[in-house]
């Protein structure tokens, strides 16, 4: 597809109402919903050139391709536009599962209930990694009953018992580190890291969100990246 005709297309989204473009996707076979994501227009862009669905992911700031850790991407069939121009159906071929979760749709938890009508079906731990699901998982029990977890509990109790949760952990760390305990350094560091994943979902901040500023840091010294704070 030619540079023009792809702007002709991305121009018939009314984009005044918003930067981003909600996306409903639907499997192309059966017709099930399978998630809502977001597109920007460079996003859109990606996704019309490659037939492969990219999203903008509002936690991680970025746009990122369905399935570039776990490998279940979506292979984009049609894309359909609503009456009012600002949102997108797209049907797609689905390759593994939708859900982060392992389950082949995000739409698996009745609301009146909070019963799960779905089974996991793939293990998606090491696909994502033990962060990154660590910190789904937390995002899920955000609004749980608080007698049922301790991740809920905290939530429930707001933001200062999670800070000194985090400011706790880290004296923890600190005292082993001193003592010179190596096992106790990495349990506390466990701890901590928790805590901190903890803080980061209260303001849907994805860890992802870290690895890119640690990434922005290579080959940039600590002494400049500290001076440059001081701009």
């Amino acid at each position: 597809m030619k540079n023009d005709e792809l702007e002709t297309i991305i121009k018939r989204i009314d984009w005044e109402k918003q930067e981003l473009l909600p996306v409903i996707v639907q499997e192309s076979s059966s017709n099930e919903v399978l998630m809502m994501a977001y597109m920007d227009q460079e996003a859109l862009r990606l996704s019309l050139e490659t037939k492969i669905a990219h999203y903008f992911s509002r936690s991680k700031q970025r746009i990122w391709k369905k399935g570039e850790s776990s490998g279940h991407t979506q292979e984009i069939e049609d894309f359909f536009l609503d009456c009012d121009n600002d949102t997108l159906l797209i049907k797609v071929k689905q390759n593994g599962v939708a859900c982060h979760t392992g389950r082949k749709s995000c739409f698996f938890t009745k609301l009146e209930s909070g019963k799960s009508i779905s089974e996991v079906e793939v293990d998606t731990t090491q696909a994502y990694g033990v962060i990154d699901t660590l910190y789904h998982t937390i995002q899920e029990r955000k609004n749980a009953d608080p007698s049922t977890s301790w991740t809920a509990k905290l939530f429930s109790k707001g933001d200062n018992t999670i800070l000194k949760k985090v400011i706790e952990e880290a004296g923890e760390f600190t005292f082993a580190y001193k003592d010179n305990d190596e096992g106790e350094m990495v349990y506390e560091a466990a701890d901590l890291t928790y805590h901190m994943l903890v803080a980061l979902a209260a303001k849907n901040i994805s860890p992802d969100r870290i690895k890119q500023e640690l990434a922005r840091r290579f080959d940039f010294s600590g002494i400049a990246e500290k001076n440059s704070r001081k701009d």
